[in-house]
């Protein structure tokens, strides 16, 4: 998520650090910001739009010159994507700059203290409250910059990659990380900074790359010198010499953006939790909901739109919204529900899904729901898009830029953001205890170290590919939570493969796909303990006897399927609403891995698009 370049030495820093944003493009962004320091003044250049916009602008209306500068690209997290909430931002008193990746999940207090004290804000960001506590800290504390982004630091809940610069210490800049990536790339007498080494790596192959909870001070003509945010302690950094080239650094040394996306979802998944549970104080805090729970509490029914990926995730979540929440949803594929003259009532709250928060269906779906009075609720991934603006309220998922065109995080962070906010109805409508309440979100917590878990079993997934690369139709099946997994499972075959498979309710199957199985026939079976478990070993029963090859997706030490399938793919245990969280995973990796098995492009693959503006 957005993209961080600096520099300090004895070359033109603009050049540098313009091209460095060329090269972190690749992360997708809505704007883009450039501060560079002559010696003399501060000059900050920021526009929404591309690296190329910024660089006309600059190049027209601003002095390139200077030593030291830093850039950054911004995926709008507060505050919608323009000029003034770009990167970077001053301090009140201009003497401070800072770029910053991630989130402050506390700016809002932070920034109630500051105003009291006479700050002023001009952006919406959370960026903009750090940089002036960091000021504040300065002046009542009177200490040097690196030791008021600690103190600062030390303030502050949420995740973080910054570079501060000060005018009146023109020799250093400050860095820091906390759960977003931060490179220092280690040259003669100069330093480059980077969200990761592709913006440096012509200049230096030697790279420190800061740990969690680690900051630098990076100095012209001195070491750098490390030290723990939170403990103080000093860090002796170890240099490492990189093997890599540009594109396995894009990538961040996977093959495929896709992969990189699907190893991505444990701390996608946080970050969409982020600000949002509070396990220990037993709250799920959620503006876009909280704000108009009564609506959604006297909601006749709730309506979904979404398409293609989207669409399963609002599957999953009228499972879950009835099973917890105890309010009737229907989902509709946003292209059917607007032609075909629905019923649509002002006490009916709409719930639009899409990760662009482009898709041209789903817009046209609100627009109708908003003409018939309802209230209409959008989850989007993309801050500022036309969802977002057109929906009465919202909530991100804050899955950061999803590069492949076939989903994957966008999908369980939607699922995420779906379930935080069934609980947060079922609480305040008494639907649910308040121990089974705690008992969720536990659970939840603990989901992105089981989806780390669930990954584990990737090569045995890529030598079951290899099995199954050849075949011509596939059948995936589940039941309950699970059913639009099995959905899911389906399309990412198709989408990347070309392989035809279809999913299908386990149940259903002896109403029709049962007369294609035969020994040609790979069936993937969702088959987890939770939710109708022996029924579904019964239809497992009823492939094997007609000799169709089974793959179960299973619960860890399950020993039943094991018995009948001809693979099984483990995952952990969890809750029963929660296992799509997991079961999604190898279904995820057995798409991709057949893919390249085949040699498609599983990054783009043919006729389709990642946004899908048009009708």
């Amino acid at each position: 998520m957005c993209g961080i370049v600096g520099y300090i030495g004895k070359r033109d820093a603009y050049p540098i650090v313009l091209n460095g944003l060329k090269r972190l493009e690749y992360r997708g962004y809505d704007s883009a910001g450039i501060a560079l320091y002559d010696g003399e003044d501060l000059k900050v250049c920021k526009t929404k739009g591309k690296v190329a916009d910024l660089q006309a602008k600059m190049e027209k209306d601003f002095s390139i010159t200077g030593n030291i500068g830093i850039g950054h690209t911004r995926w709008a997290t507060h505050g919608v994507p323009n000029d003034v909430n770009s990167h970077p931002h001053y301090s009140n008193n201009c003497n401070l700059v800072i770029i910053h990746n991630g989130i402050i999940e506390n700016y809002d207090s932070l920034k109630q203290e500051l105003t009291k004290r006479g700050y002023t804000f001009k952006s919406d960001t959370d960026t903009e409250v750090l940089v002036n506590l960091i000021e504040d800290v300065q002046k009542q504390e009177n200490v040097k910059l690196g030791k008021a982004v600690q103190i600062a630091l030390n303030q502050t809940i949420g995740a973080y990659a910054i570079a501060v610069f000060d005018k009146n210490k023109p020799d250093e800049i400050i860095v820091a990380r906390l759960g977003s990536p931060l490179a220092i790339g280690v040259g003669e007498d100069e330093f480059f900074i980077a969200s990761d080494a592709s913006p440096f790596l012509e200049f230096t192959k030697n790279a420190i790359y800061l740990e969690d909870g680690e900051m630098a001070i990076v100095r012209t003509h001195k070491e750098i010198k490390v030290r723990k945010i939170f403990d103080d302690s000093l860090v002796d950094p170890y240099v490492q010499e990189l093997q890599m080239n540009l594109e396995e650094i894009e990538k961040g040394g996977y093959e495929h953006f896709m992969l990189k996306e699907i190893y991505e979802q444990p701390q996608a998944i946080k970050d969409t939790f982020r600000g949002r549970m509070l396990p220990d104080q037993g709250i799920i805090k959620m503006a876009g909901i909280d704000e108009h729970m009564n609506k959604f509490l006297s909601a006749k029914r709730i309506i979904i739109v979404a398409c293609g990926t989207s669409w399963h995730a609002g599957l999953v979540a009228e499972y879950v919204i009835e099973e917890l929440a105890r309010i009737p949803v229907e989902v509709e594929y946003a292209s059917e529900f607007r032609y075909r003259n629905p019923i649509i009532d002002k006490d009916d709250i709409l719930i639009a899904i899409s990760q662009s928060g482009e898709t041209a269906d789903t817009m046209a779906a609100i627009k109708l729901a908003k003409e018939s009075g309802a209230f209409v609720f959008g989850v989007c991934n993309v801050v500022g898009s036309s969802i977002s603006r057109e929906a009465h309220a919202g909530a991100y998922t804050h899955a950061g830029p999803e590069i492949g065109v076939a989903s994957t995080k966008a999908f369980t962070t939607q699922i995420t953001v779906l379930t935080l906010m069934a609980l947060q109805m079922a609480k305040k409508k008494g639907a649910i205890s308040r121990s089974k309440f705690h008992e969720y979100l536990v659970e939840l917590e603990s989901i992105p170290n089981k989806v780390k878990k669930a990954l584990e079993s990737n090569d045995l997934i890529e030598q079951i590919a290899h099995v199954y690369k050849d075949a011509k139709n596939c059948l995936y099946l589940g039941r309950g939570f699970n059913f639009p997994v099995a959905l899911e499972g389906a399309l990412k075959l198709k989408e990347i493969s070309y392989i035809h498979a279809e999913g299908y309710p386990a149940a259903e199957m002896k109403h029709g796909p049962i007369a294609l199985i035969d020994e040609q026939m790979p069936v993937v079976v969702i088959a987890t303990r939770k939710g109708h478990y022996e029924k579904v070993v019964s239809n497992i029963q009823e492939i094997k006897s007609r000799e169709g090859k089974i793959i179960g997706i299973v619960t860890e030490g399950d020993k039943d399927v094991r018995a009948l399938a001809d693979h099984v793919i483990e995952v952990p245990d969890t809750l029963e609403c929660l296992t799509p969280l997991l079961t999604t995973i190898p279904l995820q990796l057995l798409s991709y891995h057949i893919a390249i098995a085949l040699d498609r492009n599983v990054d783009q693959p043919r006729n389709l698009a990642k946004s899908v503006t048009v009708e």
